[in-house]
């Protein structure tokens, strides 16, 4: 399974701490089905925790997953900060995780060119 995150996502998990360490084990977990929720639309919850520090003061991150293929980490925000995404939100993830999930290998590459996702480079999962 390839990894990624995307661009705003990597600016959101350096201000937050958050390694690529960190969201390699996270996605070993979901890849095991482990996570908070899904929200449909292969759009995922997942808590992850800071290098040094534990789950219960981390953060939630929204991804897109299908399993065997590819993750791409989305958003960030801190438990402490807010709840959870909204709607409006939640509408625009499940867009957004439908395109970058059907993306074909020549696009994917593009992407990774053009800057817009970073590969979380990691032991294969």
């Amino acid at each position: 399974m390839r990894i990624f995150k995307t661009k705003r996502f990597d600016r959101l998990s350096d201000k937050a701490g958050i390694t690529d360490a960190d969201l390699t084990n996270a996605a070993r977990e979901v890849d095991r089905g482990k996570y908070e929720a899904d929200l449909g639309s292969e759009v995922f919850k997942k808590r992850v925790a800071r290098s040094g520090a534990g789950k219960k003061g981390g953060y939630r991150v929204i991804l897109f997953f299908r399993k065997d293929e590819r993750l791409f980490f989305e958003y960030v925000f801190a438990k402490s900060s807010r709840a959870n995404i909204d709607n409006d939100e939640l509408k625009w993830h499940k867009q957004v995780a439908k395109e970058y999930l059907e993306y074909t290998d020549k696009e994917l590459e593009a992407r990774l060119k053009e800057g817009w996702i970073i590969e979380v480079k990691h032991e294969e999962v």
